[in-house]
């Protein structure tokens, strides 16, 4: 999994820097431009949404890959969660998406968990969904998170 922990006067630090460069440098993407966002919000990704890719292949290897970093990257989980919904016939929309979480890692490679010591130990959940948001099928996204301490844990 390649984490790396750093501790300093603030805390704790987990992260994934070495992996998300080796990912980057792997798929040719170190040269690629940074982003601040992880996706376009102005646009729904659907199936079928465009051409098939030719070789549907490097779309799952390099979904997977990034799956890696959703560990210690969870800002990434969402878009995670989105594109791995087309697995199996990707399309120029959904590879566009993944190119995209790549520009947003090379933005900030080491980004990762910080956990501080906030003076409670209180364990508090957030849970969120959509209702029916996906126009192709009508299935709902939830989500959920869990932090103790104030530290975000799941």
């Amino acid at each position: 999994m390649g984490i790396e922990v750093a501790q300093s006067s603030s805390g704790i630090v987990i992260s994934q820097r070495k992996c998300a460069l080796d990912i980057l440098e792997e798929t040719g993407m170190t040269g690629c431009r940074p982003v601040d966002t992880v996706m376009n919000s102005n646009s729904k990704l659907l199936p079928r949404l465009g051409e098939s890719l030719s070789d549907p292949t490097r779309y799952r290897r390099l979904v997977v890959k990034l799956n890696y970093l959703t560990v210690t990257r969870l800002d990434i989980s969402f878009p995670m969660s989105v594109v791995s919904r087309f697995m199996n016939s990707p399309c120029d929309s959904h590879w566009d998406a993944v190119v995209r979480i790549f520009w947003y890692i090379k933005s900030a490679p080491g980004k990762g968990l910080l956990f501080e010591d906030q003076g409670h130990e209180k364990i508090v959940g957030y849970s969120d969904a959509d209702w029916a948001e996906l126009p192709s099928n009508r299935h709902s996204t939830s989500g959920y998170c869990v932090l103790e301490g104030g530290n975000l844990v799941s």
